[in-house]
């Protein structure tokens, strides 16, 4: 079963100038609680927009640059594999049950067909953005559970985590 996961706001904005333009701690919790031990696949952007590998995740970055070498610390080279197009992505995560499907934009668009599942936090503002989750069709898609979060001191921004299924 292959899962994408992401957050976008209400226009389904992702982020700005490679970053996000939220800062959601409970997100980021579950994030961490949904992906720990799974194959994460992503686009080279979004991989260089973390300061290091995320622990405990196998990173399968997609990139069109054949001699993309990622900046990995020492001793966790096993943790990211380089491949060169979403097939190639999934086929190498296919070790695992559970892959994850991080973004960014292109990947998600990419990716949607072939995905089963998608967790999405969708963040109850808008946002200035250049990069976009692509529509889902709701003919494809069936929304099975929503659960609300309101606005409070750690969370500038009212958000529900909502989790589709392919129809």
């Amino acid at each position: 079963m292959i899962t994408i996961i992401a957050a976008a706001g209400e226009n389904n904005e992702l982020g700005k100038d490679n970053d996000l333009v939220w800062h959601l701690p409970h997100d980021f919790k579950r994030f961490k609680q949904l992906t720990t031990g799974h194959f994460i696949i992503m686009g080279r952007k979004t991989f260089e927009s973390f300061p290091k590998p995320l622990p405990n995740r196998t990173h399968v970055i997609i990139t069109r640059n054949k001699d993309y070498t990622p900046k990995v610390p020492e001793g966790r080279e096993q943790d990211v594999i380089v491949v060169h197009s979403l097939d190639a992505a999934l086929l190498k995560a296919s070790a695992d049950k559970q892959p994850f499907v991080i973004g960014g934009g292109e990947i998600y668009k990419q990716s949607i067909e072939a995905s089963d599942k998608i967790e999405l936090t969708r963040v109850h503002s808008t946002f200035d953005a250049d990069t976009f989750f692509p529509e889902i069709d709701q003919s494809q898609w069936e929304k099975i559970s929503e659960v609300r979060h309101d606005k409070d001191e750690k969370h500038s921004f009212a958000f529900t985590y909502e989790t589709w299924v392919r129809k």
